[in-house]
């Protein structure tokens, strides 16, 4: 069954990447070759692959370390009958990250699970990236889709600038701009007023996090510096406050 024309897979492929915090993480069994499924926490990449942070001393890494193949399982968890709600399957192979890229997986990882300060640098803890060979989406009748990583994952090859900066920007906006953080959640996502903050930037969004409840700030163009994304983020707050008057 095709997806009605109205659907667009790839942008909710994206933010169920983005918004999760947890997810049920299948694994194979290095001498049976039977699957094994654990509930692991989440983070995302800025190209949006899922990163995770697992110890060896865990079966599901136990069994990456035998055999990369994995799947991971994310849902937006939705009130009421779960399967209403919208959910991707993602399959790839999750690799271990060292040196720099492990900085960067940490940061981002640490930014959307802050409680894991306690325990990340445990010597048998280490962060995994999963680098996704496709991705099967369930979204309701008429909107069942697989996609290729080129259709759900964002380019970030043209994006360096902003990403040196990004680190930077998201303390800013959390030390000095929390009202623009509560004008976005609110006027431009409909959200709660809550403690918002930010979590993570990207060529394509910014991340919000409050408690246990994630958002996902699109922005109406790609940003790809450090220069833009500023000018960005003060434009959406100006229309924020257009919309709050």
């Amino acid at each position: 069954m095709q997806p009605t024309a109205d659907f667009d897979a790839s942008k909710l492929s994206r933010s169920l990447l983005r918004r999760c915090r947890q997810g049920a993480l299948a694994t194979l069994m290095p001498e049976s070759g039977d699957p094994y499924c654990s509930l692991v926490n989440v983070a995302s990449h800025a190209d949006a692959s899922p990163i995770l942070l697992l110890s060896r001393l865990a079966l599901h890494t136990k069994n990456i370390l035998g055999d990369s193949r994995v799947s991971l399982m994310l849902d937006e968890r939705a009130a009421g009958d779960p399967l209403e709600g919208a959910r991707i399957m993602l399959a790839g192979r999750a690799e271990e990250a060292i040196g720099e890229a492990a900085k960067t997986l940490r940061r981002r990882y640490l930014n959307a699970h802050p409680s894991a300060e306690a325990f990340v640098d445990f010597n048998d803890f280490s962060f995994f990236k999963i680098v996704p060979s496709g991705l099967h989406l369930v979204a309701g009748f008429g909107r069942i889709i697989d996609l290729k990583p080129e259709q759900f994952l964002t380019e970030i090859g043209d994006a360096g600038d902003l990403l040196e900066a990004e680190q930077g920007a998201v303390e800013h906006m959390n030390e000095d701009h929390r009202e623009a953080m509560n004008l976005y959640a609110t006027r431009l996502l409909g959200a709660e007023a809550a403690d918002w903050r930010c979590t993570g930037c990207d060529p394509d969004g910014m991340d919000m996090q409050a408690g246990s409840t994630t958002l996902r700030l699109d922005f109406p163009e790609r940003v790809t510096s450090a220069v833009g994304l500023r000018k960005m983020l003060v434009r959406l707050a100006g229309e924020a406050r257009a919309k709050a008057d």
